[in-house]
């Protein structure tokens, strides 16, 4: 039985990656690689252009404690898709001598531990190098916005501590700094995305709120009832939980009238 299911559940995952692959090959937006110098470190990226005649938005997108999967790069390209410049960044990006990329590591359980391993003032770099990419590009009209996805929506929350030049900052079920001085910098609005099931998370709104109505930001965020912790990413395979495909599609509708405020 228990062999049973192994195997039906690789072959869940597998038959996922695959249409996951074959969606981005045939995206007809342009996609292309970017290596920047990060100090001692070189971040690799995924950058996705829109369709448009003007300049457009950018945004930063933070991934999940699984690193840079052909999710995370789907859903870029999904934001390019409604007129935003996209750029992922692999915050695996020159782990080791061994591992460069998320991509290269055995399985997503080893990605994820090397996550927790990650200094946060690497972090911030690669995502002060992410923003100045994104500022300085021609085809950007110099909004840079960041939006992130479970750690990486932790991440987006703390990036907005860090850079005050920030558009947005928009957080999908992700947790805000643990002390409240912390918020005491934001200056971007923070956007919230959460799941009505995912009380570990959940129970860290009501500090956030606090923290940031004591210094007088913007945090407005929504709770999607019925919906799990990831469900941006449940929500994204049409056989997922009913709950999270709703929770999906209303937050990209909120996600998107943000981005053009």
């Amino acid at each position: 039985m228990f062999l049973t299911f192994v195997i039906m559940f690789t072959y869940n995952t597998l038959f996922a990656q695959d249409k996951l692959s074959n969606r981005l090959e045939q995206s007809p937006r342009h996609h292309e690689w970017v290596e920047i110098s990060a100090g001692d470190k070189t971040l690799k990226a995924f950058v996705v252009y829109p369709e448009v005649s003007e300049k457009a938005k950018t945004v930063i997108v933070i991934h999940e404690n699984r690193g840079l999967t052909d999710w995370v790069r789907n859903f870029a390209d999904q934001l390019a898709e409604k007129g935003f410049i996209a750029m992922a960044p692999d915050m695996l990006s020159d782990f080791n001598d061994e591992y460069t990329q998320t991509s290269e590591f055995p399985s997503s359980d080893d990605a994820r531990n090397a996550i927790y391993k990650l200094e946060s003032s690497l972090v911030t770099s690669y995502l002060n190098n992410s923003f100045n990419y994104l500022k300085n590009l021609p085809a950007g009209n110099g909004e840079v916005a960041v939006v992130g996805f479970c750690w990486g929506g932790s991440q987006s929350f703390r990036y907005a501590t860090n850079n005050p030049k920030l558009s947005e900052a928009l957080v999908f079920y992700g947790t805000g700094p643990k002390e409240a001085v912390d918020y005491s910098n934001i200056k971007a609005p923070v956007y919230g995305f959460y799941g009505g099931n995912d009380q570990r998370v959940n129970a860290t709104i009501e500090a956030s709120k606090d923290a940031m109505e004591e210094y007088q930001h913007i945090y407005d965020y929504e709770i999607y009832e019925g919906a799990g912790h990831a469900y941006m990413r449940s929500g994204d395979d049409p056989e997922g939980p009913e709950a999270n495909i709703k929770a999906r599609n209303e937050s990209w509708d909120r996600l998107v009238r943000i981005l053009e405020k």
